[in-house]
């Protein structure tokens, strides 16, 4: 190897081994993210619920089911996996499960403008780097599989 290519690999190989050390915090880091992002939109819905039911009757226009079930299917989505996403237990289920509630909000809402629609998108892409990576070192899939390695039958490992 040249004299001029050492450093750069040095300093890529140093750079690639900060990264793989600050994954789990970054991974946790975009799951507090989304969790601020969907928690708070269920708590707006719950909070007052006529509202939520009345735009979900006029506004959402939710493929294949009535409204009422609509509003409940997205509210506890967005509490129950938002939930379940930060705490990194079923991680890759959670985050899933909130990628199909988003592309079902950009579907189902004409009232989006370009500028919120990116927003869906971005959300959508943080969602799909979790249901690829997982959720991480620091989370409870992560603990339980530590804890089930050396008590468990192979196969729930």
């Amino acid at each position: 190897m040249n004299t001029l290519a050492k450093p750069a690999v040095s300093a890529y190989q140093l750079l690639i081994r900060s990264a793989d050390r600050l994954q789990p915090l970054i991974l946790l880091l975009l799951r507090l993210w989304l969790l601020d992002v969907f928690f708070r939109s269920g708590l707006t819905k719950i909070d007052d619920w006529d509202i939520t039911l009345a735009l979900f009757t006029d506004e959402y226009h939710v493929p294949l089911l009535p409204p009422a079930v609509a509003a409940v299917m997205a509210t506890c989505g967005e509490l129950g996996l938002s939930a379940l996403l930060v705490l990194g237990l079923g991680g890759r289920f959670a985050a899933a499960g909130l990628f199909i509630l988003n592309a079902v909000a950009v579907i189902s809402y004409p009232g989006l403008n370009d500028v919120t629609r990116q927003f869906h998108y971005f959300w959508g892409a943080q969602l799909l780097v979790l249901l690829s990576f997982g959720p991480g070192l620091l989370s409870l899939d992560a603990l339980l599989k530590r804890w089930c390695a050396g008590r468990c039958p192979a196969s729930l490992s």
